[in-house]
């Protein structure tokens, strides 16, 4: 009876996890060389979308130092089929520090910082096949500094067509 209750909790822990992982369907993401992200370097990701009855959550993921020279990131991004018809395309700012103390924001250990942006919420696709989805910064510097990569997440949302 011991041997159950010590094996009932790490059971309950790889649930939680596997649970977690069901709901995505894509993620990756791209390492830049010497921290520096080129202003005419796009980040290309392409993906397979089969279920059309399902809406789907999409979050850039991004890795700075404390070093990066702002408080922010703008990036730009365009969702589009392989011929390149654009199904959805913005520009989003991204606090990477708070305004007023300075203090850096998403989730990090030592100098480097990884945040979860959510970017498109519940987008419908209407036909299954492979999408592309691509990340550009948008700075006012050609290099941005310290910027160590970007990606992609896409998740099933919750709330179905």
């Amino acid at each position: 009876m011991i041997l159950n209750k010590s094996i009932l909790p790490f059971f309950l822990l790889i649930i939680l996890f596997t649970g977690c992982e069901g709901n995505r369907i894509f993620e990756q993401n791209k390492k830049f060389s010497d921290r520096l992200w080129t202003i005419d370097e796009t980040v290309v990701f392409d993906f397979n979308i089969d279920d059309i009855n399902q809406n789907y959550t999409f979050y850039f993921n991004l890795r700075n130092t404390l070093l990066y020279p702002y408080q922010n990131i703008y990036l730009s991004y365009s969702l589009e089929d392989t011929i390149g018809n654009v199904y959805s395309s913005d520009l989003t700012n991204i606090l990477l520090f708070d305004k007023k103390t300075g203090k850096p924001m998403g989730d990090g250990l030592g100098d480097i910082f990884d945040h979860q942006y959510k970017v498109i919420d519940n987008y419908e696709f209407n036909n299954p096949g492979v999408y592309r989805f691509k990340i550009k910064q948008y700075m006012r510097m050609d290099t941005l500094p310290e910027i160590m990569s970007v990606g992609l997440k896409i998740d099933r949302s919750i709330d179905k067509k």
